[in-house]
């Protein structure tokens, strides 16, 4: 089975709350809370598992919340690596609001990580055997860390042979574009219009932004994640937009990370690019259905893609 690691600089212990009405300085009751381990490679790692893969998560980890994270990944029964740090691992949190359907989501910085525990990390992927065939980099940086370590993970990405997934924004975006030696890269609208440089408005002005970050080097495929609308793809001189189900919204975390996780899986599993797309399309639709900080469940996004099958072909 095609073997899949997953590198989290910023993981989170992600909490989940429900309260009838946000307002402002209000005691305000809510539910019993929900804890879910999260962060950008993290939740891959997670959504790759339940769709049957074999998935390893690395993240560094320290103070409480890295303990309870630790114990959060062991109950799933996802084998992960986690890099003792001296500072604390963060807390996330979500608060919906029942009586609207609106959703708050406060994302807290992280620790800084010193140089030795990001040379931790990088050893500990060096020292996975057998290697990955996929490493994925997916969530923020933590404060302090310079974007020049993707430079440094794209060299340890080709030392062991792996295909190299990049799912960043802000700096580290533009930098992993700039340099290029990814793989694949996941944007959104927005971070493509960072990308850019003026914001990207309709289909066409998508499929010429896809087509000039291909043309640069930027990645050998780029997919653009559209939320509702599905998605779009671009390798080569190949480019394919898959509408996504329509699904009852209930909570938006953690969509794309399943999108890219259930992409990963199917390309690693050998699947065509177009059809990878769409299962990642059919796992974000089953993620935003579940409440709080839930993931997908494997037979809603298998009923999706079946959908998807008959209808986008």
């Amino acid at each position: 089975m095609p073997f899949i690691a997953t590198l989290t600089l910023n993981p989170a212990m992600d909490l989940s709350v429900g309260t009838a009405r946000v307002v402002s300085t209000d005691k305000l009751r809510c539910s019993l809370p929900r804890h879910d381990p999260g962060g950008g490679g993290i939740n891959v790692a997670r959504v790759v598992k339940t769709l049957g893969g074999k998935a390893l998560a690395i993240y560094p980890s320290g103070g409480p919340f890295g303990e309870l994270l630790q114990r959060s990944l062991d109950e799933l029964g996802l084998v992960h690596r986690p890099v003792p740090i001296r500072g604390d691992t963060r807390e996330s949190f979500t608060v919906d609001e029942l009586e609207t359907g609106l959703q708050y989501r406060f994302v807290l910085p992280g620790p800084s990580l010193a140089a030795e525990e990001l040379q931790r990390c990088l050893d500990t992927v060096a020292a996975l055997h057998p290697a990955p065939q996929y490493l994925v980099l997916s969530g923020s940086f933590p404060p302090g860390v310079a974007v020049g370590f993707f430079d440094e993970l794209v060299l340890l990405a080709r030392r062991i042979g792996a295909r190299l997934v990049v799912d960043l924004s802000g700096e580290p975006l533009a930098h992993a574009a700039s340099q290029g030696g990814a793989y694949l890269m996941k944007p959104s609208l927005n971070e493509l219009s960072s990308l850019m440089g003026y914001p990207v408005v309709g289909e066409v002005q998508q499929e010429e932004a896809l087509r000039s970050l291909i043309q640069r080097g930027c990645a050998e495929i780029v997919v653009l994640s559209l939320g509702a609308e599905g998605a779009l793809v671009a390798r080569g001189e190949y480019l394919q937009r898959i509408a996504s189900p329509q699904v009852p919204v209930t909570s938006a975390v953690g969509a794309g990370d399943s999108m890219l996780g259930a992409i990963v899986l199917a390309l690693a599993e050998g699947r065509e690019l177009g059809d990878a797309v769409r299962c990642g399309v059919a796992a974000g639709a089953a993620t935003v259905m579940r409440p709080g900080t839930e993931l997908c469940h494997r037979e809603d996004v298998q009923r999706l893609l079946a959908g998807l099958d008959r209808s986008d072909r």
